[in-house]
């Protein structure tokens, strides 16, 4: 090749290979379908905090990753439904962010992994194998294990003179007979009399309450459920209404004016949650992923419901709490 020759070919290189640089796609960005209860109140911290999480991964919205949003909004049925719209978008990891989330995305899909959090026993229930070892494509963070009567036991503490307390549960929910066991013994550890009120639908819950005045509960019990959870505002309202100290199960409950509320840190759980998500993108197998059981129960006492409603929370409760809100 003479000198002529080789100067325009490496001149023709050159200038012809930024061309080819810019005219290479820009990687495909992962798609999360995300599958939750509501899009409001308390969930609102939490759907932020799992965002939040991932970036702290290097995982950005509208740079490298997607998020579909799906939510029930108070209606767990549609969980199927919404759940088989992710796997039509063909997402590489389902959000789960209740335990009748984690099981519709479990029955509409055996190959997109599903990384759930706030559910109850996933090995009791058949979402997996071992807590060690999932062995399917769901894993992430359980409720962890608690006696579910302990709830009555603040309300015997917190309410002078509690005789009678109601209990809301969800028939549907697959653990409800746990439930309804646990709360009976409690009750009759602590000579309580208990008011057990099943509402599997939204519109139930304005004839429990006519029950709990009718046989005069001195404070209501709202545990963990999906149904729940998102409008428990509403579900604090009417039980202020009618006079009823609440004590709850989710910690975010005593911000809309629960009088105690106990468990675990869901804050925590959803970042926990990310983390797994992070490990799926970057190649890891759900059935190899350990389910974790956080360990850790906040105790919120709310003094200023307890003012509204007229009571006083006895010093020794408000010594074992982690949050007072005054």
């Amino acid at each position: 090749m003479d000198r002529r020759a080789f100067i325009t070919t490496l001149a023709g290189g050159l200038l012809a290979a930024p061309v080819a640089v810019e005219g290479q796609p820009a990687a495909k960005p992962h798609r999360i379908g995300y599958l939750g209860n509501s899009d409001t109140g308390p969930a609102v911290p939490l759907r932020d905090a799992f965002v939040d999480e991932l970036r702290r991964q290097d995982w950005i919205e509208g740079r490298n990753i997607v998020i579909e949003y799906r939510w029930a909004r108070g209606r767990p049925e549609r969980f199927p439904e919404l759940a088989s719209e992710l796997v039509r978008l063909n997402v590489e990891v389902i959000f789960a962010g209740s335990g009748p989330a984690a099981r519709a995305a479990r029955q509409v899909t055996e190959r997109i992994p599903i990384v759930m959090t706030a559910t109850a026993d996933p090995v009791k229930f058949g979402l997996a194998n071992s807590f060690a070892h999932p062995g399917g494509n769901v894993t992430g963070v359980a409720l962890p294990i608690i006696d579910w009567g302990k709830w009555l036991e603040f309300a015997r503490e917190a309410v002078p003179g509690a005789s009678r307390v109601a209990v809301i549960a969800n028939p549907e929910n697959p653990t409800y007979a746990d439930y309804v066991a646990q709360n009976e013994a409690a009750a009759q550890r602590l000579t309580l009399r208990l008011q057990l009120l099943p509402v599997a639908r939204w519109e139930e819950l304005s004839a429990a309450f006519a029950a709990m005045k009718q046989e005069r509960a001195s404070a209501l019990v709202v545990g963990p459920d999906a149904l729940y959870s998102p409008r428990m505002k509403e579900v604090i309202d009417q039980a202020f209404a009618n006079g009823l100290p609440v004590i709850a199960a989710v910690p975010q409950a005593a911000d809309v004016g629960a009088l105690i509320t106990y468990g675990p840190d869901y804050r925590h759980m959803w970042l926990r949650a990310a983390t797994y998500v992070d490990k799926i993108l970057k190649g890891a197998k759900p059935a190899d992923l350990p389910i974790e059981q956080p360990n850790k129960f906040e105790l919120v006492i709310n003094l200023k419901t307890a003012k509204a409603l007229g009571l006083t929370i006895p010093p020794s409760l408000l010594q074992r709490a982690d949050q007072v809100i005054e």
